[in-house]
């Protein structure tokens, strides 16, 4: 079994009774007393102003990610100092109580055993204190002096304790270079002014390469916006519209009503035909034209976002667009950027890589990030970093950045941090740590403390006097009040109406998108990964098992192409391709993608590791070998052929057509309006040896629990997935696994392309959360030698491990095909620290028995103890499911049947409302809400 490779990590795991110094560390630090003998750094809970903790009682912490500099408030549980589970801060502006994939595996990086534990000089072990010493000033102006041969190469940040610091720093070494470096941004800090939007009451939106609703700082936002104003309470309720233009299906481009795909090259001059247009001139291509009209028709209502990848005049360009459409000010505009910049100058990457050709550089001290992976090969950064006489590194892992390394520092996991940051509109966050290191390790805070030589004992007492410097005479009270909060209220930055003056932003190269290409050439389309982002997320083992919402595909990455282009090949699925581009090849396997731009190739970020991570090692190919120069999103003029190596795909879905019924009912608004029943539970007769139950009577009545799924909302970006498996202790299998279709997620997103009625070639992309669907009349429970499956009082249909004797009858005979056996034991061989992540409210399943989904079932019995204990009658409302708390879109509402004005209840009422395979008579609990498109018949795309 492909799990892990333990022999791959260089020290043992922790044996229990480091196990329990970690433990009692962690409740020391929410100021209670422990074995550990650091002194106490006083954390306080989101929700309960006590810091008292009560053995088995979780509580929530709020605290902040930060994903490239941004930061994302969250709450934690934590059991008995031990975090379990990630949830969104509903009072966080960037996430409103969701999350991301990466947000929820996040806390599984925290036990990672790959992660690094010990400092090192070469090859020798040693401690922080050593290295300190040699980075204070007094040692280190001895060999830089003013800093002329020290360069500082920075993760992106937002925080100003790293601001104020770093502005040490180059007190300390006014000739000191410090540099900001993200993969598809590598000056993103000199940019001072970012776009913003509000969605919450745009009508019209049209999205020009950009994936908003799955990507972005503040795409969670964003999703729930979009999603706010097409809920369709009733068929004649009004309902936005969304137009996607881009090469590659994104998530966006699926919950587009209408999509089209063209070619990199192409969308520069749709841009611009699309603004002269608006303004009411010039000839345009007729749906582009018919776009305009849409646009125009709904002014300061309708506003055009445009991807954080697209050349500067065509940023540009659509600022006129929504200037015209009197969007800006209200639905559209500027503000100032929160990333490091402001006091502290950046100076562009380009400067650095010259600087290291040049052999200027003695010092170069890298923090956080993997440079040495995650930058064009073509720069050859590896080796020039290896060529600088004093080359340090703080990280995670001893990845490939860390291998370059002269001296190697380990950095502290988010929640074991005590930092700041802001969010994407300034919002101030404060990152509280759950936990002690499990590990020796620092903060990039305490790096930064070092090198300026600023006194202190901990990243803890920078930011408190970094803190007591900016709030005045109440910090005591400011302080409490954001640990709790997660944030500072009323921090965010003051919007700028107009676009910046040119040079207020920085565009990302545009590689040779624009140049006339060699025949038979493709353009190549170079994007992060929705899961392990550009590779910093690669040895998480949630985040590789989950399946792309596109693709499908896990444990690895593919060469995207459209149906014709793969035709014109002669490739199919999973066949080698070789692209080559000045001198480097990538060796990668094709995969056709229904509605993909023609005549290009999409390769996504992150894979083809060579460092420590045991997970991450060798999964996947990687792109940067081929990338050009740091930032290009499209190259063009890039020879491709059939033939090479390429591993076999993962993959979790091999059929894309609803070939037999119709599991994803659709319809057009239009449609929806002229017969509201025609999407929902037709009439016809279902045959049934039971007797039809008697319907739930009121609220006097047990709850009975029930789930709808808005399927009109969805847009498949797996947050609940991984959200499922982070509460339910659900094992990762590996990619072999994967490849024998014994995935164990117990919610699985399928994915269907539908080709649109009489439109020969436009494709469709439709996505349905698949769980156990509770069925009143299971086929599971009758078939079940030992009832092991049986129907519980509150109609759960409810699975006991320690009965099942894994005949596997009850999964034959699920027409959803949503249970799932334990081949293995897939938690025999996990370390110590990755038990640590399992919720200890559910039980961990041994080999040979079946498991599906609960409805949490652990998360109703707290809550009814809970009522109980203070006498009252639990409402079904109170109950939040995994997958519906994590939902950025809320498409997921659960509850109680006898609830008749919850939300959960008014949805299913809903015409659209119908069961899956309801034929069957198998009655599920869980009822969908078909999908419904707002077109616009005039910009109907040509085949």
């Amino acid at each position: 079994m492909p799990m892990r490779s333990h022999d791959a990590v260089p020290t043992p795991g922790l044996d229990r009774r480091e196990f329990l110094r970690l433990a009692g560390a962690s409740i020391a630090l929410a100021g209670l007393d422990g074995c550990s003998r650091m002194p106490a750094e006083h954390i306080l809970p989101y929700v309960d102003s006590r810091p008292e903790l009560t053995p088995g009682v979780p509580q929530f912490y709020a605290t902040a990610m930060c994903v490239d500099g941004f930061a994302t408030g969250l709450l934690v549980e934590s059991h008995d100092g031990r975090p379990t589970k990630i949830e969104g801060n509903p009072a966080h502006p960037a996430s409103l109580g969701a999350t991301s994939p990466i947000h929820q595996a996040s806390v599984l990086q925290l036990y990672d055993p790959d992660r690094a534990r010990a400092a090192r000089i070469g090859a020798r072990r040693t401690t922080w204190a050593e290295i300190a010493a040699t980075l204070a000033p007094a040692a280190l102006r001895a060999r830089v002096g003013s800093g002329a041969g020290m360069r500082l190469l920075i993760a992106p940040t937002s925080s100003p304790l790293h601001e104020a610091l770093l502005a040490r720093v180059l007190q300390a070494y006014p000739e000191a270079r410090i540099h900001m470096y993200a993969p598809l941004a590598p000056d993103a800090g000199l940019a001072r002014t970012v776009p913003h939007y509000d969605l919450s009451r745009a009508n019209v939106l049209v999205a020009i390469d950009s994936d908003f609703l799955a990507s972005g700082p503040f795409h969670l936002r964003y999703a729930r916006q979009f999603a706010d104003n097409r809920r369709l309470a009733s068929p004649s309720a009004p309902m936005n519209r969304l137009y996607a233009i881009e090469s590659t299906v994104s998530p966006t481009g699926a919950a587009a009503d209408q999509r089209f795909a063209v070619r990199p090259r192409e969308i520069g001059s749709i841009v611009q035909s699309l603004l002269t247009a608006v303004r009411g001139g010039g000839a345009a291509p007729g749906w582009v034209a018919a776009i305009a009209r849409d646009l125009a028709a709904h002014r300061g209502q309708a506003v055009v976002i445009a991807g954080s990848g697209l050349a500067e005049a065509d940023r540009r360009a659509i600022d006129e667009i929504n200037a015209a459409l009197g969007a800006t000010g209200t639905l559209a505009w500027y503000a100032p950027s929160p990333l490091l910049g402001g006091s502290v100058a950046l100076h562009p990457f380009g400067e650095l890589v010259a600087a290291l050709h040049a052999r200027t550089v003695d010092t170069l001290i890298v923090v956080g990030g993997n440079p040495s992976y995650a930058t064009p090969a073509a720069l050859e950064f590896s080796s020039l970093m290896r060529a600088v006489p004093n080359a340090g590194y703080l990280g995670p892992y001893e990845n490939e950045t860390a291998r370059d390394a002269r001296w190697f520092v380990p950095e502290s996991h988010y929640l074991e941090s005590w930092s700041d940051a802001r969010a994407y509109d300034g919002t101030l966050s404060i990152v509280q740590p759950l936990v002690q290191p499990l590990y020796p390790s620092i903060t990039a805070a305490e790096l930064y403390a070092a090198l300026g030589g600023t006194p202190a004992n901990g990243a803890y007492d920078l930011l408190r006097q970094s803190w007591a410097a900016r709030a005045g005479a109440n910090a005591e009270d400011v302080w409490a009040d954001a640990l709790r909060r997660g944030l500072v209220p009323s921090t965010a930055f003051t919007a700028t109406a107009s676009a910046p003056a040119n040079g207020g932003s920085v565009s990302p190269p545009a590689g040779e998108a624009n140049a006339t290409p060699a025949p038979g050439t493709l353009d190549v389309i170079y994007t992060a990964d929705v899961k392990v982002h550009d590779g910093a997320y690669a040895n998480n083992g949630w985040l590789q098992e989950l399946p792309h919402p596109i693709t499908k595909l896990s444990w690895g990455n593919a060469a995207l192409l459209g149906v014709r282009t793969a035709q014109r090949l002669g490739v199919r699925d999973g066949d080698a391709l070789t692209l080559a581009s000045g001198g480097r090849e990538l060796h990668v396997a094709a995969f056709t993608v229904p509605g993909h731009a023609e005549e290009c190739v999409t390769l996504q970020l992150g894979y083809g590791r060579d460092g420590s991570e045991s997970m991450a090692k060798g999964v996947g190919a990687n792109a940067y070998a081929l990338m050009p120069a740091p930032g290009v999103r499209v190259q063009s003029g890039v020879a491709v052929r059939a033939g090479g190596t390429a591993p076999a795909f993962a993959l979790a879905q091999s059929e894309s057509r609803m070939t037999i019924g119709e599991p994803v009912r659709r319809a057009t608004l239009a449609e929806y309006r002229t017969s509201p029943t025609s999407v929902g539970d037709r009439p016809g007769r279902v045959l049934s040896l039971y007797p039809e139950p008697a319907p739930p009577g009121g609220e006097a009545l047990p709850n009975q629990w029930a789930m709808t799924i808005d399927l009109g909302t969805c847009i498949g970006c797996g947050a609940c997935v991984v959200a499922c498996q982070a509460e339910n202790n659900i094992p990762v299998v590996g990619a072999e696994e994967v490849r024998n279709a014994r995935l164990m997620q117990w919610i699985r997103i399928d994915r269907y392309f539908a080709e649109r009625e009489n439109h020969d070639g436009d494709m469709e992309t439709l996505f349905q959360p698949m769980l156990c669907q509770q069925c009143e009349h299971a086929p599971c429970e009758y078939v079940c030698p030992v009832e092991a499956t049986v129907h519980s009082a509150d109609g759960l249909n409810e699975m006991i491990y320690n009965r099942c004797v894994g005949t596997r009858f009850c999964s034959n005979n699920c027409p959803y095909k949503v249970r799932h056996f334990n081949w293995y034991d897939y938690n025999a061989h996990l370390s110590e620290t990755e038990l640590m992540v399992k919720n200890p409210d559910v039980t961990v399943r041994e080999r040979g028995v079946m498991e599906k989904c609960t409805f949490c079932v652990q998360r109703i019995r707290e809550a009814e103890i809970a009522a109980e204990r203070d006498g009252r009658a639990l409402r079904g409302s109170e109950v939040q499911t995994a997958c519906q708390q994590a939902c950025p879109t809320r498409a997921i509402t659960f509850g109680s049947l006898t609830e008749r004005d919850a939300e959960m209840m008014k949805r299913r009422q809903q015409p659209r409302a119908y069961s899956a395979l309801r034929e069957l008579g198998t009655e599920p609990r869980v009822r969908y809400l078909a999908r419904v498109r707002n077109p616009n018949p005039d910009a109907e795309p040509t085949a």
